[in-house]
Order: structure tokens, then C-alpha cells, then sequence
């Protein structure tokens, strides 16, 4: 067991405790959250007195340990660039966990991230929501798959564009990605019909996608084709999660009316090509201000994994509300990594990942004392800072 006493506790679905306790089982759950926790005798005890404790930060989009630090361009492994459909590949069998950046993350207070292949393809793969610390991937995995990567726009047009082959267009793209999901409805027809048709791990991937059972993730900047993901989602009736959506701010109307969640950014970055000419911290407070369903992301290497919380605070800066914010790295970007259920705030019967702040994380002079995850110290400012 382990109990963390006398901080500030910042449940995020349940408001602030000050002078609280988080009491985190053997099994590495959350038993209790409050101000008059009883804290069993033995029971090791960290005392954050005067400090801020938080759940963990999660950052809903990342290619954290598939693009690493520091290496190689051969370690490289996000995009599998031969196929503009390739929806049977998973992040998992990429993942470095020795890659440098994940030490970066859990000093930075960042527990879990949806990891995911790059947008060099129509749909490049299935995704994985992990921990930021393990030995072995398996050990690592919250869910998995827990999306299907796609992408509109100048990405796939420019790889395949270059080898001289669809897509070169924003036509192709949709008629490219429309085309796989016809392939897919008429594969399930014959799984359905005829249980030992022959396997193929895209249509099966695409499968998930069409029986909801993972949301269709789709890399998207600009306005036109933030509305042409939207569109084809809608035509094969998937649960759809826009990423990057830097011109989401223009079609906030749509995405209101068909419900569609932000994994919004990187704002933290060069307008380094034409669709993010329009990036901005304004964008996540003007979506959530309107209602949209918000997180805010990194997309780690562009961003550094660390800085998803500086992130955060400088669209506090740019008008969004701050326990907004905070629910964007926290409740909303769990939800949208589909284990809302198991953390994002600090609550009984979740998982106990907790980090504890020597000041608020939004401002720039805090720093992370201590990570914690199911229960276990994984990083302790004063030993490894």
C-alpha cells in the first residue's frame, strides 16, 4: 500500500481537497480520495505537504518509442510506407521501451499517451493507449488497439504523389480511403457468411473500425478536410476522433453538431507547411468554450513529450479555462484514448497514477517531485532530477 498525504489534491471530477489523501492498494488501485482518509498502520507514506497532486497527465496523441530520441533514422519505425492502406499494422510491434523520451515523460508528469503510426498513409494502423514506464511492452498496454490511424490532406498526397502513384490529390485520398471501407464492408459479409474465409489483417483492422469497437482517428488541419473526414465517417457510420484539427476553430458548428472530439495541436511549433498556417493556442479554448469534446496533444517528437503540460498552459495564456485545460490532459484525453474508466483523475477504484507537483504545473518555475504509477515510485525528482 502506499498513502500520499497533506498536498492539495486536484481530483479533476471531483473538485479540490485541500490537505488530502490518496490511499493506493497492493494491487496498485485507488482505495479511498479525501480529507479524512484513514491511513492503516505500516502503511508507507509520502507526505506532499504544500505541494499539488494531480493524476496523471495523458496525452492523447503521440509517437513516442516509434519515432525515438536520439537514434537513427533506421529506428524510425511509424510509417510503413509501401501501401496507402496499411490498417493491419500495430504500433506495439514498433514500440521501443528503452527510448530516451520516456524517461523525459514521467519526470514531466506524463503517465500515458495514445501512441500512434505516423500520417504518411490513407490508414497507417492501429494505435495503443500505454503506460510511459515498463520494462516489457506487454506490461505496458491500458488498451490495445485503441484506434485506427488515418489521414487527409498533404501527407499521403506527398508519399505517394512522389511515387507517382494514388493518392496525389485530396480526391484520392477520400476515394482511396472510401474504397477500403467498401473492401472491408464486403469482407465482414463474408466472414459472416463463411467463418473460415480466408484472413487479411487490414480488412480485420478495418473490421474494428466498422463494428465500433475502436474509433477511426483522422489526421486532419485544415477546414476542407476536417469536413471531408467527417463526411466519410458518416457515410460508413464510425465513431471518429479529429487530430491536429488546427482549423477545427472555422467548423466548430459541425463538429458540435455531429459530436465530434478534438485531439488538438501541436500548437508549440514553426508553421512548417501550409496546413498549419492558421496553429494557434486560441484553437483548444475556443473548441471547448463551444462545447467541443477537447484534449490537447504533443504529437511527440514534433513537441517534446515533456512539454504537453506547457502546452496546456499556454492555451490557459490564449483564453481557454483552466480546469478546462486541465481535463484536456487529464479525464478528456483518458476518454478520448478510450480508458477513462481507469485514469484521468483520482478517484476510488481507479488506476494509481498520481504525480506530485512542488507548484501548479501551469506555472513555468513547477516541477515534478514525484511519479507515480500503480502505486510504485517511478520517479523521485530528488534521485533522478
Amino acid at each position: 500500500m502506499l498513502a500520499i498525504t497533506g498536498g492539495r489534491l486536484e481530483t479533476v471530477t471531483h473538485g479540490s481537497i485541500s490537505r488530502g489523501t490518496v490511499l493506493i492498494g497492493d494491487d496498485g488501485l485507488i482505495r479511498e480520495v479525501g480529507a479524512d482518509v484513514h491511513v492503516p498502520a505500516g502503511c508507507p507514506v509520502i507526505d506532499a505537504s504544500g505541494q499539488y497532486v494531480f493524476p496523471g497527465f495523458v496525452d492523447s496523441h503521440s509517437h513516442i518509442g516509434v519515432f525515438s530520441d536520439g537514434e537513427a533514422q533506421g529506428t524510425a519505425d511509424g510509417n510503413e510506407l509501401t501501401d496507402p492502406i496499411t490498417a493491419g499494422v500495430r504500433v506495439i510491434d514498433a514500440f521501443n521501451t528503452v527510448d530516451v523520451a520516456l524517461h523525459d515523460a514521467i519526470s514531466g508528469g506524463i503517465t500515458a499517451a495514445w501512441v500512434t503510426p505516423g500520417s504518411g498513409n490513407v490508414i497507417g494502423g492501429q494505435g495503443s493507449t500505454l503506460r510511459l514506464w515498463g520494462q516489457h511492452i506487454d506490461d505496458m498496454i491500458l488498451k490495445s488497439p485503441s484506434g485506427m490511424k488515418s489521414a487527409m490532406g498533404e501527407n499521403p498526397k506527398r508519399v505517394y504523389g512522389n511515387k507517382n502513384k494514388m493518392p496525389s490529390t485530396r480526391l484520392g485520398v477520400a476515394k482511396v480511403m472510401r474504397q477500403a471501407f467498401l473492401d472491408a464492408l464486403d469482407y465482414r459479409r463474408e466472414l459472416e457468411k463463411d467463418g473460415d474465409h480466408k484472413r487479411n489483417l487490414d480488412m480485420d483492422g478495418l473490421v474494428l473500425v466498422l463494428n465500433r469497437e475502436i474509433p477511426f482517428r483522422t489526421h486532419a488541419h485544415t477546414a476542407d478536410d476536417i469536413l471531408t473526414a467527417m463526411r466519410i465517417g458518416r457515410e460508413f457510420g464510425v465513431d471518429q476522433i479529429i487530430e491536429h484539427g488546427t482549423e477545427a476553430y472555422k467548423v466548430v458548428d459541425e463538429l458540435l453538431r455531429y459530436n465530434i472530439p478534438v485531439s488538438c495541436g501541436p500548437a508549440l511549433v514553426a508553421r512548417v507547411k501550409v496546413e498549419v498556417r492558421g496553429r494557434s493556442f486560441k484553437t483548444p479554448g475556443i473548441l471547448a468554450n463551444h462545447g467541443v469534446k477537447v484534449s490537447i496533444i504533443t504529437d511527440h517528437p514534433v513537441v517534446p513529450e515533456q512539454y504537453l503540460v506547457v502546452s496546456a498552459a499556454l492555451a490557459v495564456r490564449e483564453g481557454m479555462q483552466e480546469p478546462d485545460a486541465i481535463r484536456a490532459i487529464t479525464q478528456t484525453a483518458a476518454e478520448l484514448c478510450g480508458v477513462g474508466d481507469r485514469i484521468g483523475s483520482l478517484e476510488a477504484g481507479k488506476d494509481g497514477d498520481v504525480v506530485i507537483w512542488d507548484g501548479h504545473p501551469f506555472e513555468y518555475k513547477s516541477k515534478v517531485s514525484k511519479t507515480i504509477i500503480l502505486g510504485r515510485v517511478v520517479y523521485d525528482a530528488q534521485i533522478q532530477g
